[in-house]
């Protein structure tokens, strides 16, 4: 398994983010069904969800509420438009 980092992250649309990993991978992720859980639902909030940043411990997008997803998940979401 490849040890995936997320390099670069720009907000597009409703809640879609382009993504690019250290493999050079990129493209679009939607992560609209993706917002249920009690971490996730502050999310669904537009501008709550554009606050996301890169954290550099994890090298995934996390918010402020602690809540992120596993590059693995990121990627194999990503995999999936290619």
């Amino acid at each position: 398994m490849k040890n995936l980092e997320i390099i670069e992250a720009k907000y597009q649309d409703k809640y879609k983010i382009w993504i690019r990993f250290n493999d050079n991978s990129f493209g679009v992720v939607d992560f609209e069904n993706d917002l249920w859980g009690n971490i996730f639902e502050p999310l669904k909030d537009i501008s709550y969800f554009k606050s996301f940043y890169i954290s550099e411990i994890s090298n995934t997008i996390e918010w402020d509420n602690g809540a992120d997803f596993a590059q693995e998940f990121i990627y194999s979401k990503l995999e999936k438009q290619i």
